[in-house]
């Protein structure tokens, strides 16, 4: 097994650049990568100063504010579906090609984001009819009550001119 680690773990720096791309860097700034991943991730780190110098500067382009295409298209989640669209996956009421690509991004992607919100819908979906019931209640209270202050703060105004 001693013989075995060497190779997944070089010592030779060049080779751990080789072995930990660019966008594996920005997925761990993300925390987007597997629990495996990470730790090649963060073995590699450890045993490579121009991979760590390859990060800082990764870290540096974030704060800077990158604007390359990449760099938007992780920062915005531009291939991720909405809120709603988790929930129609979950229902099975999407047509096969929007059913196949969320199943792809959740599946194969892995993408943390998107798993965690599908893993809340899914709470949501088993959480029993009463507790349902009154959460509903205090989200239509909470609102009622803003909807009138926002009226009589209208009313109020209204009075003053």
């Amino acid at each position: 097994m001693e013989g075995y680690d060497k190779f997944l773990h070089p010592r030779n720096p060049a080779m751990v650049m080789n072995t930990i791309s660019r966008e594996q860097l920005h997925a761990y700034l993300d925390d987007a990568l597997s629990d495996a991943e990470t730790a090649k991730v963060e073995q590699a780190l450890r045993n490579s100063e121009p991979l760590r110098r390859a990060l800082r500067q990764a870290m540096q382009e974030r704060d800077r504010g990158e604007h390359s295409l990449g760099a938007v298209w992780r920062r915005e989640r531009l291939t991720c579906p909405t809120r709603e669209q988790l929930g129609s996956y979950l229902l099975q009421v999407l047509d096969e090609g929007e059913q196949g690509y969320i199943e792809f991004h959740l599946q194969v992607i892995g993408c943390p984001y998107c798993v965690a919100n599908l893993a809340d819908l899914q709470a949501l979906q088993q959480e029993p009819a009463p507790q349902a019931k009154a959460r509903r209640r205090r989200f239509f209270q909470s609102s009622a009550g803003y909807l009138h202050v926002c009226r009589e703060n209208k009313k109020d105004e209204g009075r003053r001119k």
